[in-house]
Protein backbone atom coordinates (compact mmCIF):
# COMPACT_ATOMS: atom_id res chain seq x y z
CA UNK A 1 0.00 0.00 0.00
CA UNK A 2 1.53 3.32 -1.06
CA UNK A 3 1.93 5.82 1.76
CA UNK A 4 0.84 9.41 1.30
CA UNK A 5 3.51 11.95 0.47
CA UNK A 6 4.35 13.75 3.78
CA UNK A 7 5.01 17.03 1.96
CA UNK A 8 1.63 16.85 0.24
CA UNK A 9 -0.08 16.04 3.55
CA UNK A 10 1.66 18.96 5.25
CA UNK A 11 0.66 21.30 2.42
CA UNK A 12 -2.99 20.23 2.71
CA UNK A 13 -2.91 20.83 6.47
CA UNK A 14 -1.39 24.28 5.94
CA UNK A 15 -4.09 25.17 3.40
CA UNK A 16 -6.82 23.99 5.79
CA UNK A 17 -5.28 26.06 8.57
CA UNK A 18 -5.22 29.12 6.30
CA UNK A 19 -8.90 28.65 5.48
CA UNK A 20 -9.85 28.46 9.16
CA UNK A 21 -7.62 31.42 10.00
CA UNK A 22 -9.53 33.54 7.47
CA UNK A 23 -12.91 32.72 9.01
CA UNK A 24 -12.43 35.08 11.98
CA UNK A 25 -12.00 38.28 9.92
CA UNK A 26 -14.82 37.14 7.63
CA UNK A 27 -17.18 36.68 10.59
CA UNK A 28 -16.27 40.10 11.94
CA UNK A 29 -16.87 41.67 8.52
CA UNK A 30 -20.25 39.95 8.11
CA UNK A 31 -21.36 41.11 11.54
CA UNK A 32 -20.17 44.68 10.90
CA UNK A 33 -21.94 44.66 7.53
CA UNK A 34 -25.20 43.55 9.15
CA UNK A 35 -24.93 46.20 11.86
CA UNK A 36 -25.34 43.61 14.64
CA UNK A 37 -23.57 43.52 17.99
CA UNK A 38 -21.99 40.40 19.47
CA UNK A 39 -24.88 40.29 21.94
CA UNK A 40 -27.46 40.33 19.12
CA UNK A 41 -25.66 37.53 17.23
CA UNK A 42 -25.41 35.55 20.46
CA UNK A 43 -29.17 35.79 20.97
CA UNK A 44 -29.95 34.67 17.40
CA UNK A 45 -27.47 31.77 17.36
CA UNK A 46 -27.30 30.66 20.99
CA UNK A 47 -23.50 30.97 20.85
CA UNK A 48 -22.01 32.72 23.92
CA UNK A 49 -20.61 36.21 23.38
CA UNK A 50 -17.19 35.07 24.62
CA UNK A 51 -17.11 32.29 22.00
CA UNK A 52 -18.13 34.68 19.22
CA UNK A 53 -15.40 37.11 20.27
CA UNK A 54 -12.77 34.34 20.25
CA UNK A 55 -13.97 33.15 16.81
CA UNK A 56 -13.67 36.65 15.33
CA UNK A 57 -10.22 37.20 16.84
CA UNK A 58 -8.97 33.82 15.60
CA UNK A 59 -8.36 32.50 19.12
CA UNK A 60 -10.79 29.65 18.48
CA UNK A 61 -11.25 27.52 15.38
CA UNK A 62 -14.90 27.12 14.41
CA UNK A 63 -16.55 23.73 14.24
CA UNK A 64 -19.25 22.80 11.75
CA UNK A 65 -22.06 23.31 14.30
CA UNK A 66 -20.96 26.91 14.94
CA UNK A 67 -20.44 27.64 11.25
CA UNK A 68 -23.90 26.39 10.32
CA UNK A 69 -25.55 28.59 12.95
CA UNK A 70 -23.58 31.66 11.87
CA UNK A 71 -24.17 31.05 8.15
CA UNK A 72 -27.92 30.92 8.85
CA UNK A 73 -27.81 34.13 10.91
CA UNK A 74 -25.81 36.07 8.30
CA UNK A 75 -27.81 34.50 5.44
CA UNK A 76 -24.77 33.37 3.47
CA UNK A 77 -23.88 29.92 2.08
CA UNK A 78 -21.50 27.90 4.22
CA UNK A 79 -18.87 27.81 1.46
CA UNK A 80 -18.89 31.61 1.32
CA UNK A 81 -18.44 31.79 5.08
CA UNK A 82 -15.27 29.68 4.90
CA UNK A 83 -14.00 31.24 1.66
CA UNK A 84 -14.41 28.15 -0.50
CA UNK A 85 -13.56 29.72 -3.92
CA UNK A 86 -10.19 28.48 -5.14
CA UNK A 87 -7.25 30.67 -4.24
CA UNK A 88 -5.52 32.37 -7.15
CA UNK A 89 -8.74 32.67 -9.16
CA UNK A 90 -9.27 36.43 -9.68
CA UNK A 91 -12.87 36.03 -10.75
CA UNK A 92 -15.59 36.90 -8.26
CA UNK A 93 -18.65 34.66 -8.12
CA UNK A 94 -21.26 36.89 -6.48
CA UNK A 95 -24.06 35.26 -4.54
CA UNK A 96 -26.89 37.78 -4.21
CA UNK A 97 -28.86 37.85 -0.98
CA UNK A 98 -31.88 39.82 0.15
CA UNK A 99 -32.06 41.99 3.25
CA UNK A 100 -35.11 44.09 4.19
CA UNK A 101 -36.44 43.78 0.63
CA UNK A 102 -33.14 44.96 -0.92
CA UNK A 103 -31.07 42.72 -3.20
CA UNK A 104 -27.37 42.87 -2.32
CA UNK A 105 -24.67 41.57 -4.68
CA UNK A 106 -21.17 41.27 -3.17
CA UNK A 107 -18.47 42.43 -5.59
CA UNK A 108 -15.50 41.51 -3.40
CA UNK A 109 -14.74 38.38 -1.44
CA UNK A 110 -11.73 39.15 0.73
CA UNK A 111 -12.55 39.85 4.40
CA UNK A 112 -11.22 43.03 5.94
CA UNK A 113 -10.30 46.21 4.10
CA UNK A 114 -12.68 47.71 1.57
CA UNK A 115 -15.84 45.78 0.66
CA UNK A 116 -17.85 46.58 -2.51
CA UNK A 117 -21.52 45.78 -3.17
CA UNK A 118 -24.18 46.49 -5.76
CA UNK A 119 -27.54 47.10 -4.07
CA UNK A 120 -30.96 47.11 -5.73
CA UNK A 121 -34.25 48.39 -4.34
CA UNK A 122 -37.25 47.09 -6.35
CA UNK A 123 -39.87 49.30 -7.96
CA UNK A 124 -42.93 50.28 -5.98
CA UNK A 125 -43.70 52.56 -3.06
CA UNK A 126 -41.41 51.99 -0.07
CA UNK A 127 -43.78 51.41 2.83
CA UNK A 128 -41.01 50.53 5.27
CA UNK A 129 -40.67 52.68 8.35
CA UNK A 130 -37.14 54.14 8.32
CA UNK A 131 -34.98 52.31 10.85
CA UNK A 132 -31.58 54.09 10.91
CA UNK A 133 -28.72 52.01 12.30
CA UNK A 134 -25.09 52.69 13.10
CA UNK A 135 -21.96 50.52 13.19
CA UNK A 136 -18.19 50.67 12.84
CA UNK A 137 -16.81 51.77 9.50
CA UNK A 138 -17.03 54.24 6.65
CA UNK A 139 -19.45 54.17 3.70
CA UNK A 140 -19.14 55.53 0.15
CA UNK A 141 -22.07 55.11 -2.25
CA UNK A 142 -22.78 55.99 -5.88
CA UNK A 143 -26.28 55.98 -7.39
CA UNK A 144 -26.28 54.09 -10.70
CA UNK A 145 -29.95 54.51 -11.53
CA UNK A 146 -33.04 55.97 -9.90
CA UNK A 147 -33.53 58.20 -6.87
CA UNK A 148 -32.29 57.03 -3.49
CA UNK A 149 -33.66 58.33 -0.21
CA UNK A 150 -30.88 58.52 2.38
CA UNK A 151 -31.43 59.29 6.05
CA UNK A 152 -28.24 60.36 7.83
CA UNK A 153 -28.80 61.30 11.44
CA UNK A 154 -31.44 64.05 11.40
CA UNK A 155 -31.01 64.74 7.65
CA UNK A 156 -33.44 63.31 5.07
CA UNK A 157 -31.84 63.47 1.60
CA UNK A 158 -32.50 62.35 -1.97
CA UNK A 159 -29.61 61.33 -4.26
CA UNK A 160 -30.18 61.07 -8.01
CA UNK A 161 -28.37 59.13 -10.72
CA UNK A 162 -24.64 59.90 -10.70
CA UNK A 163 -24.61 61.43 -7.22
CA UNK A 164 -22.23 60.36 -4.49
CA UNK A 165 -22.33 60.33 -0.69
CA UNK A 166 -19.70 59.47 1.89
CA UNK A 167 -20.20 59.22 5.65
CA UNK A 168 -18.98 57.71 8.89
CA UNK A 169 -21.26 54.77 9.71
CA UNK A 170 -21.33 55.73 13.39
CA UNK A 171 -23.96 58.18 12.13
CA UNK A 172 -27.35 56.38 12.10
CA UNK A 173 -28.31 55.79 8.46
CA UNK A 174 -31.04 54.20 6.31
CA UNK A 175 -31.68 53.77 2.55
CA UNK A 176 -34.98 53.57 0.65
CA UNK A 177 -36.78 54.45 -2.59
CA UNK A 178 -37.44 58.16 -3.09
CA UNK A 179 -40.31 57.30 -5.49
CA UNK A 180 -41.96 54.21 -7.00
CA UNK A 181 -39.07 53.48 -9.41
CA UNK A 182 -36.28 50.94 -8.78
CA UNK A 183 -32.94 52.17 -7.46
CA UNK A 184 -29.49 50.70 -8.09
CA UNK A 185 -26.40 51.91 -6.27
CA UNK A 186 -22.85 50.87 -5.52
CA UNK A 187 -21.57 50.75 -1.95
CA UNK A 188 -18.00 50.60 -0.72
CA UNK A 189 -17.60 49.95 2.99
CA UNK A 190 -14.31 50.54 4.75
CA UNK A 191 -13.11 49.96 8.31
CA UNK A 192 -13.22 52.80 10.79
CA UNK A 193 -10.47 55.28 9.88
CA UNK A 194 -10.65 54.62 6.12
CA UNK A 195 -11.38 57.67 3.98
CA UNK A 196 -12.12 57.92 0.27
CA UNK A 197 -10.95 60.49 -2.24
CA UNK A 198 -14.41 61.60 -3.34
CA UNK A 199 -16.10 64.02 -0.97
CA UNK A 200 -19.79 63.81 -0.14
CA UNK A 201 -22.30 65.69 -2.30
CA UNK A 202 -25.83 66.03 -1.05
CA UNK A 203 -28.92 67.30 -2.85
CA UNK A 204 -31.96 67.98 -0.62
CA UNK A 205 -35.11 66.27 -1.79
Amino acid sequence: MRSEDPERREGTADEFGDVLAAVGPRLRELRRRSGDTLTAVSKSTGIPVSTLSRLESGQRRPGLELLLALAKTYRVPLDELVGAPASGDPRVYPRPFTRDGMTVIPLTRKPGGLQAFKQILPAGPDDREPDPRSHEGYHWLYVLNGRLRVILGDRDLVLGTGEVAEFDTHLPHWFGNADDQPVEFLSILGPQGERFHIRARYRPG
